[in-house]
């Protein structure tokens, strides 16, 4: 069996992966699973109980011991029950103690069971008060004291009335142990010693050489056999361990037995036998059959016969019962003979590269060859490097496969291979979603295979294989579906400042779907939380382009955003761009953020672009064009190497150390950004004697930098939490900043004000300069108190604290919310309104109300002030009630979405207050907003309203009963159209409803719309009214002719007279009444019409009743009278040999009499049953 396939493979997972175990299976060909258990004792030891529990077959028994016994067996926390489990591979069921019952159920094999059953009695006899003896006595002599079938013991047992524990056979132990009554626990010990005494003196041994493979039958189902041979004999036969290779058997009894017993022995290991049948090794497969069926119909017939296959070899092994066997011989060489009739092989070498086209996709190819020839083809697997194919089955099917193999591989070594370059990036694109695309195109030319390479492989090359004329053409295909490709992915990036963005979406995708329908291009925006401001365009060029100026319109419209154009020769453009842009983003970032676009390589362009607000694009300007006039005076480039954590020290504040360095020597000095691979390479650009007097300056700083100092200063103790806390926040953010300085303060608790500073000089005296800055900052910290309801709390903070952490991050301050007191919750009084306190909360505020804000007190203000800004505020709006459910739309979809919009929350009164004021809570902006848009919703539902008022003017018209199927139309479809033409609702009255009026139609809409459809009603009565009814009799059996299969017919005459026609229903009293309507002149011409069509197929209607009488038989009609007396034909002509029927329809054999016509019989033997 391969593992992975079964039930059996599932479970043996499942346990190895939870006991570490490893297990192999192996399935014999008879069905039958041997399971190996390798690792660790205790793995080996869990995973066998395992197995066992669930994959053998189970028995189980009960014991029963004391009730107060059974906690002994469980021993501590469980352990002596899960050692007994392990060790016998069952399942102890323990009953619980407040169950009554004192039986011990054990789940298991026999083997397992028995074993511990033995340990359980002896935990419990060691319990026991009474006395307990133990006899320790040859393991040879127990079945003797056993008795056959352990029937002595018993006896012993209920005599004595001690309970005796012998071990089983399968437990190496020698040890019974006896207990009871003292009496009776010594009346037992000297019956046994009386039993062992007199089998020691008086058995002998005898020892016989008997074959390993028949061992199993001398011990027969579950030990039985060994069990009869003692009964009958009083012999013990001792068998050697099945694992062990000793073939040795001991007999011990009285020397008179011995010889019987020898007798029985070689009996039963004679009762088998092992023959061999001879098959070639390639039928083997086939005498098994699918899934073992044709072996499983002779093991099931004859179970007791074992029979084994053995791979590559050409013989089959049975065992078993002497008849059986030859039974199973006889069957199994018939199956041979007739299947070396019925089969062959032949074998067939083809290039293994040839394989899997020969499979097909999902073995298509090999399954039809196999269906059409009834043949099996055995392909060998990649790993074995072989060409060798083989065919089994019905000798013609194997010849006519082995025909088609080979052409299918002379076709595949005629075809032609062609590679086609495509790039990667492509590949997916032309395969299209879920392969539709590629689908097309192999319908298209379905001798062609087009193979894509591996996206891991990252190869550009496509592979197309087939006949010549069709891979050219495939490949000319293919070429021009990649040019449009290529055409329509040209792509362009375009900075937009991200605050725009969204403007650029629109509300609801909005702006951007329009935009992409418009130009016909893929737009893709960065995520909002990337830092990216590009957003990409893909399409052809001149749609990007297209697409690319409307963005930037929108930009402009949307700020104060200016656009300036430099002129920089095209030959320049390259060096002020910079190595990766270093430069250009240099100047990008000195100056607010603008952007700068170069004209695309090889376009000959000198215009530069510039945009960003004004001021900062002029500086921009102003820079570009210096470094392009430096550029062209000379262009002279250094490299600087420094350990990335001193760029920050190097930069300095604010970038006020470069700035330095920069004016003192007029040289540009650019450091990496975060995605460079070279992360400690500064470049240096200028003049040649700017650069190199910035570089020695850079030099001497780097160089002060690598000697590492340590120094000490002071700090209060009660300033040293502020720097520790937050994870040591403080402490690696001046690391950060001052080139990896490591800043140690002494362990809470020392009492210690020394802190030590390790790093560069200069590091450590800025670091120093930095902590005593900030001790001054916090000696001049105050603390302000803002009073704010508890419940705006939430709202204040903002979701996940976000609005908190931004005024702290934007004022320096920290910002300390109080303790929540839900008590307070409920009695907030006085009520705050629009954020302002009231002046009795002013006087008194709450504990739970007070925010407190530390920090110095200028910032502290800031802080206070854009905190109260955050209290939502509520405002009124008047609402009609009517328009209340509108508002609040579908499910609450409308106030959901408005809500959302404009970041407020709405509040609508419930309908039983009829109150026409919605509040509106949110900060000022946002309220404000909501509010013109909530008054705008208003308007568009006062339109509605007027719209719905006079879309609802109805009217009446009287209309008779009997036309309005007419006016209603075939499945409506007369109805609809009226409704369609003038954009009103028309209701009949309902057929069942007795209080309705039944002739009254209602019309409703626009007044106009409503008489214009009543109109129209009123001319299609006027018409019906012109019509007449007329009833025509038809014969009921021509019926069916004239309306057609499906009603064809009929519909196609009504239309063709414009008339209406109406057949009576099954099981009518006027079978043959057909009623037509219409205008007078066209009924009377489809009554005509209707009789000639009668007359017409009357005629083949009796024409087929005359011939049904001739062809039935009489006898047929009354065949209730009794039994027929016909005649039999014997030795008619047709029954002779090699003669065949008579044809009835020869005129020659079958000559006519007088006018009538013979009709045709289409069968040989007698007529059709109409």
């Amino acid at each position: 069996i391969q593992f992975g396939e079964g039930e059996e493979a599932k479970v043996c997972l499942d346990i190895m992966q939870r006991t570490g175990a490893h297990i192999e299976l192996s399935l014999a060909k008879d069905q039958g699973l041997s399971i190996m258990v390798t690792g660790k004792l205790d793995s080996v030891m869990k995973a066998r109980k395992e197995i066992v529990a669930r994959l053998q077959t189970q028995a189980s028994a009960t014991v029963a011991i004391p009730k107060e016994h059974h906690r002994f067996v469980i021993g501590k926390n469980g352990e002596k029950l899960q050692e007994l489990e392990l060790k016998t591979a069952t399942k102890i069921a323990i009953p619980r103690p407040d169950d009554p019952s004192a039986n011990i159920r054990i789940t298991g094999t026999k083997e397992g069971i028995e074993k511990a059953r033995h340990e359980i009695l002896l935990i419990s006899a060691e319990q026991d008060k009474r006395a307990v003896e133990r006899l320790s006595l040859e393991k040879a002599f127990h079945p003797f004291i056993a008795g056959a079938h352990n029937r002595l013991v018993q006896e012993l047992s209920q005599e004595t009335g001690a309970r005796i524990s012998i071990p089983p056979p399968s437990l190496p132990k020698d040890e019974i142990v006896i207990t009871g009554e003292k009496e009776a626990v010594a009346l037992a010990l000297s019956r046994i010693r009386a039993i062992y005494d007199d089998k020691k003196r008086k058995t002998t041994t005898i020892s016989v050489e008997v074959k390993k493979s028949q061992h199993k039958y001398i011990v027969g189902p579950k030990g039985n056999t060994l069990q009869e041979i003692l009964e009958a004999t009083g012999v013990s036969v001792e068998m050697p361990p099945l694992d062990s290779s000793s073939e040795t058997i001991i007999l011990r009894g009285e020397p008179d037995k011995l010889g019987p017993a020898l007798t029985q022995v070689y009996a039963k290991a004679k009762s088998v036998m092992v023959v061999e049948v001879t098959a070639p090794a390639w039928l083997h497969r086939f005498i098994i059959g699918k899934k073992g069926q044709n072996i499983g119909r002779i093991t099931q017939q004859l179970p007791r016969v074992h029979i084994e296959f053995t791979d590559g070899e050409e013989r089959i092994s049975l065992e078993g019962p002497t008849e059986e066997v030859e039974q199973a011989q006889a069957q199994i060489q018939d199956i041979i003979k007739d299947l070396l009739v019925r089969m062959d092989y032949t074998e067939v070498i083809i290039d293994q590269r040839f394989h899997r086209h020969l499979i097909g996709k999902n073995g298509a190819n090999i399954n039809r060859i196999k269906e059409q020839y009834k043949v099996s083809v055995r392909i060998p697997q990649d790993s074995e490097r072989s060409g060798l194919v083989r065919i089994e089955g019905d000798p013609k099917g194997v010849q006519l496969a082995r025909r088609e193999l080979i052409e299918m591989v002379q076709r595949m070594e005629n075809e032609r291979t062609k590679d086609l370059i495509v790039e990667q990036k492509y590949h997916r694109t032309i395969i299209g979603q879920k392969g539709e695309k590629i689908k097309e195109v192999r319908d298209k030319f379905p001798e062609v295979i087009i193979n894509f390479p591996d996206p891991a492989q990252k190869s550009d090359i496509v592979q197309l294989r087939g006949p010549k004329n069709e891979v050219e053409k495939c490949a000319k295909f293919l070429q021009k579906i990649i040019a449009d490709l290529i055409e329509n992915s040209f792509s362009l990036s375009v900075p937009i400042f991200k605050q725009f963005h969204k403007n650029i979406i629109g509300k609801g995708g909005a702006n951007i779907k329009k935009i992409r329908e418009e130009t016909n291009t893929k737009i893709d925006l960065p995520t909002e939380n990337s830092n990216s401001e590009m957003i990409v365009i893909t399409g052809k060029k001149c749609n990007c382009e297209a697409a690319r100026d409307r963005i930037l319109a929108i930009q402009r419209e949307l700020a104060n955003i200016k656009e300036a154009e430099v002129t920089i020769p095209a030959k320049l453009h390259n060096s002020l761009i910079g190595s990766k842009g270093c430069l250009v983003r240099s100047i990008m970032e000195e100056c607010g953020g603008v952007h700068i676009h170069f004209p695309s390589e090889g376009s000959g362009s000198d215009k530069v672009t510039i945009r960003g607000p004004a001021g900062e694009v002029e500086r921009a300007k102003r820079q570009l064009l210096q470094l392009a006039e430096e550029k062209q005076v000379n262009n002279f480039t250094a490299e600087l190497q420094a350990k990335p954590e001193y760029h920050k020290f190097l930069i300095g504040r604010g970038g006020a150390n470069i700035r330095r360095v920069r004016d003192r020597t007029g040289a540009r000095i650019i450091f990496p950004s975060p995605d460079d691979t070279e992360q400690e390479l500064i470049t240096i650009v200028g003049r040649e004697e700017a650069v190199r007097l910035a570089q020695k300056e850079l030099e001497t700083l780097v160089k002060n930098l690598d000697d590492v100092v340590e120094d000490s200063m002071v700090v209060e103790v009660r300033h040293h939490r502020h720097f520790v806390c937050r994870r040591g926040q403080v402490l690696r953010e001046l690391a950060e900043e001052y080139g990896g300085v490591a800043v140690s303060f002494p362990r809470t608790g020392a009492h210690s004000q020394r802190v030590t500073l390790k790093g560069a000089k200069d590091c450590v005296e800025a670091a120093k300069r930095r902590i005593q800055e900030i001790i001054e900052d916090l000696e001049s910290q105050v603390s302000i108190e803002v009073a704010i309801l508890q419940r705006y709390h939430r709202a204040v903070m903002g979701p996940k604290g976000c609005r908190i952490q931004h005024i702290t991050r934007e004022h320096e301050v920290q910002i300390k919310f109080p303790e929540r007191d839900d008590s307070a919750a409920g009695q907030e009084a006085p009520p705050q309104e629009n954020g302002e306190v009231s002046p009795d909360a002013e006087s008194a505020p709450r504990k739970c109300d007070v925010i407190t804000i530390s920090g110095r007190a200028e910032k502290c203000e800031l802080a206070k002030t854009a905190l109260l800004a955050l209290v939502p505020i509520t405002v009124d709006v008047e609402v009609s009630y009517e328009l209340h459910r509108y508002i609040i739309g579908q499910k609450g979809s409308g106030i959901r979405k408005m809500m959302e919009e404009y970041e407020v929350n709405i509040w609508v009164p419930q309908p039983e207050q009829q109150s026409d004021v919605i509040k509106v809570t949110g900060q000022i902006a946002n309220v404000e907003r909501a509010k013109l848009g909530l008054l705008e919703r208003v308007k568009e539902l006062q339109a509605e309203q007027e719209d719905r008022a006079l879309r609802s003017f109805k009217a009446t018209m009287s209309v008779d009963p009997r036309f309005h199927p007419k006016i209603i139309g075939r499945k409506g479809a007369v109805i609809s159209q009226i409704r369609k033409d003038h954009d009103v609702s028309i209701q009949f009255p309902d057929k069942g409803d007795e209080q309705q009026v039944c002739d009254v139609i209602v019309i409703s809409g626009y007044e106009r719309n409503v008489e214009e459809a009543r109109q129209a009603i009123q001319q299609l009565v006027a018409e019906l009214q012109e019509m007449v009814s007329q009833d025509v009799h038809l014969d009921p059996r021509t019926h069916a002719r004239i309306i057609g299969a499906r009603g064809k017919a009929i519909r196609k005459l009504m239309e063709e007279f414009k008339v209406d026609i109406r057949f009576p229903q099954p099981g009518s009293d006027e079978p043959d009444k057909v009623t037509v309507t219409g205008l007078p002149e066209t009924v009377d011409n489809a009554i005509d019409h209707l009789l000639n069509l009668e007359e017409e197929y009357m005629l083949s209607v009796t024409e087929t009743e005359t011939m049904a009488a001739y062809m039935k038989p009489p006898s047929r009609e009354d065949s209730s009278a009794g039994p027929a007396k016909g005649f039999v034909v014997r030795d008619a002509p047709w029954n002779a040999p090699g003669n065949k029927a008579p044809d009835m329809s020869s005129a020659e054999d079958f000559p006519t009499f007088g006018a009538g016509v013979a009709p045709k019989q289409t069968s040989a033997w007698g007529p059709k049953k109409f």
